[in-house]
């Protein structure tokens, strides 16, 4: 069985809320599910939807069509009507606005419910329609209410018994409403096998991006508050006193960066998130840490632009800014994780590779994974065991050999040891301007010369770590689609669908999640392979298809491309592959 769920209404009504209890829900039932969300750039009002997708079997992204519609109100019906597939579920309150059949394109079966009478009757106001509905929809796929009843305790029991008891009432006030009227609920119903129980959890990749951090030993992060990444800044925030980290929320973004390479300097772990607009202001800074050849980890959360762009919206757009940031020649080691067990892994992997190698390391995501919800098997990330290489740092009884400490000596892999500031022994400067081994500024020639050549010796120790990357499917596909960062769950979807409906040799997958330094060899030997390439990302531009070129030359032509703000849906890529066919 598989349902694509969408809530929708004003904001500040519990949209969002909803979506979370959702997947929180049938995820405690043993079910799969996976919610994405659209909201306008506003603080309050405006139309927010969130879409939650649940099956009985793996699932990798959301689609486009809707087989149950929750309309908090008239709008939600007025503006996705034409989403709703053949045979959907219709739920709203019948006395608050009339739905009619004729409303839609396709037949659907409607389900008025008095949302806001129950919700009254039982102690409750208009904010709480949405609980109502929750328990109506479990009515409507015959899925067990008292997933949502565990949920709501966990959900709601810091606020105590009575606001637990309240939620909890509402909701089977609303599955008792479906039960009774209609009971012949909806054609989708839901059976949960003990095989299904097995524990998940539900996190967006925000969450795994600072579980990731945590568990590689971070001890300062710092970010001012910018759509995608806010998620982060919320879970941090509400983790940093237990887990032991310093969180700062400075004044902007230029403060954020250079406060991460004052406590690298120090010589502990640091971070720091941000999106396009907020990195922009951070590139001075990014140039600094590569000249000073400090370790810090940057969250990059992109969302469309240019300038403001769509605050709210998603896309790949900043690979190129990305890759080129900040003045001047010096490594930038850039990660893409595609999903969260790689959000966790590449953020552990940054903090390593930044430390061992001295210099800047990206971990480029979206809002797209920022802020969906995945359910995950709980072993997945509890079992994982995170390895710390702090790389040539110094020890305290080696210090002491020097009064002053040749921080940039010249070495043959192009990393100098690196003392911490304090220690007897560890002094030296650290100089924005050209220096050399003490930190001195210096404007000769020949030794600024052998200064730029030792830095950019690193990209070539760093690449004999890179991994080869995964390729999907069957080796001799009739066509490999190449993508990077969140186009991986939608295309595995795909792949998912056309080896269900016997079609699974119409493609494969290449996924790229090290961009620089980038697997050259191996994407080389992959596509030379290849009967048909085509490139797929969520810009104009195709920007990994020049990356490509520069790192095995190898020319992409063939493209399919989304740049609305949306994510990829699995449909529209099956269409766009059929044209290649």
């Amino acid at each position: 069985m598989d349902i694509n769920i969408k809530v929708g209404g004003e904001a500040g009504f519990g949209i969002m809320a909803s979506g979370l209890l959702l997947i929180r829900t049938f995820s405690r039932g043993g079910l799969r599910a996976i919610t994405t969300n659209d909201y306008p750039s506003l603080i309050r009002g405006g139309h927010n939807v969130i879409l939650v997708r649940v099956a009985d079997h793996e699932i990798f992204a959301t689609d486009n069509h809707v087989d149950l519609l929750i309309a908090l109100n008239r709008e939600t019906v007025d503006l996705h009507k034409d989403e709703v597939s053949k045979g959907a579920a219709i739920l709203f309150d019948g006395e608050s606005f009339q739905v009619q059949p004729g409303d839609f394109t396709k037949p659907v079966n409607l389900f008025p419910v008095p949302l806001m009478k129950l919700a009254k009757e039982h102690g409750g106001d208009v904010l709480m329609r949405n609980t109502v509905a929750l328990g109506a929809t479990l009515a409507l796929v015959d899925f067990d209410i008292k997933y949502l009843e565990s949920v709501v305790k966990d959900q709601f029991g810091r606020k105590g018994d009575e606001v637990v008891q309240k939620n909890n009432q509402l909701a089977q006030s609303g599955f008792d409403y479906i039960k009774k009227n209609f009971p012949q609920g909806f054609n989708k119903k839901f059976t949960v096998s003990a095989a299904q129980t097995k524990k998940q959890m539900v996190l967006t990749c925000s969450e795994a991006l600072g579980l990731g951090a945590i568990a590689a030993g971070m001890k300062f992060f710092a970010a001012y508050p910018m759509t995608p990444i806010n998620g982060l800044l919320y879970y941090l925030a509400g983790v940093a006193e237990k887990t032991g980290f310093v969180y700062k929320q400075p004044e902007d973004e230029i403060a954020a960066i250079n406060m991460a390479i004052g406590a690298s300097f120090a010589g502990v772990r640091s971070m720091v998130a941000t999106s396009g607009g907020g990195f922009s202001l951070m590139v001075e800074g990014t140039s600094l840490a590569g000249m000073l050849e400090q370790p810090v980890v940057i969250i990059f959360g992109q969302r469309p632009g240019p300038a403001t762009g769509l605050p709210t919206w998603t896309t790949q757009s900043d690979l190129h800014f990305v890759l080129n940031a900040g003045q001047g020649e010096f490594p930038r080691l850039v990660l893409a994780p595609g999903d969260v067990e790689e959000a966790f892994d590449l953020t552990a992997e940054a903090f390593n590779l930044a430390e061992k190698y001295q210099t800047p390391t990206f971990v480029l995501v979206d809002k797209y994974l920022c802020e969906s919800y995945f359910s995950v098997d709980l072993a997945t990330l509890a079992e994982k065991k995170v390895s710390i290489e702090r790389g040539k740092l110094v020890s305290e009884a080696e210090q002491i050999k020097e009064v002053e400490f040749p921080r940039y000596q010249l070495t043959d892999d192009g990393i100098s040891p690196r003392p911490i500031p304090g220690r007897k022994g560890g002094v030296f400067r650290a100089n924005s301007d050209e220096h050399d081994k003490w930190g001195y500024s210096i404007e000769d020639g020949p030794l600024t010369k052998k200064m730029i050549e030792k830095r950019m010796k690193k990209m070539a120790m760093v690449e004999q770590e890179v991994p080869a990357p995964t390729l999907f499917g069957v080796k001799d596909a009739q066509h490999t689609l190449v993508g990077w960062g969140s186009t991986k769950g939608p295309v595995l979807e795909v792949m998912r669908q056309l080896t269900e409906q016997g079609q699974g040799e119409l493609v494969n997958y290449l996924h790229l999640n090290w961009i620089n330094p980038f697997p050259s060899i191996h994407v080389r030997e992959l596509l030379s392979d290849a009967k048909h390439i085509i490139d797929i990302e969520g810009n104009h531009n195709s920007q990994m298809i020049d990356w490509i070129q520069v790192k095995t030359g190898i020319k992409i032509t063939d493209r399919i491309n989304k740049y609305d703000g949306r994510p990829f849906f699995p449909s529209e890529i099956i269409e766009a592959i059929k044209k290649y066919s």
